[in-house]
């Protein structure tokens, strides 16, 4: 899929945000490059907003800590 330089900019800031809300304790390997999946399969199912893929991503940190642990 591809995606307008403007998106993927946008997909960025979010991903960044999210990274800066996790506590350190939280923060283990491979969380980044999981909530970018996150963010990337939110943007191909029509999220296009920052707001909303920040919302999609932090609505998913407590399974995907789960998940890494």
């Amino acid at each position: 899929m591809q995606y307008s330089s403007e998106l993927i900019q946008t997909m960025r800031q979010a991903l960044e945000t999210v990274m800066a809300s996790v506590p350190a304790h939280q923060s283990v390997f491979g969380l980044k490059a999981a909530v970018a999946e996150c963010i990337l399969k939110a943007a191909a199912h029509g999220q296009t907003s920052y707001d909303g893929l920040v919302a999609s991503a932090s609505d998913q940190i407590q399974a995907i800590v789960s998940m890494l642990t």
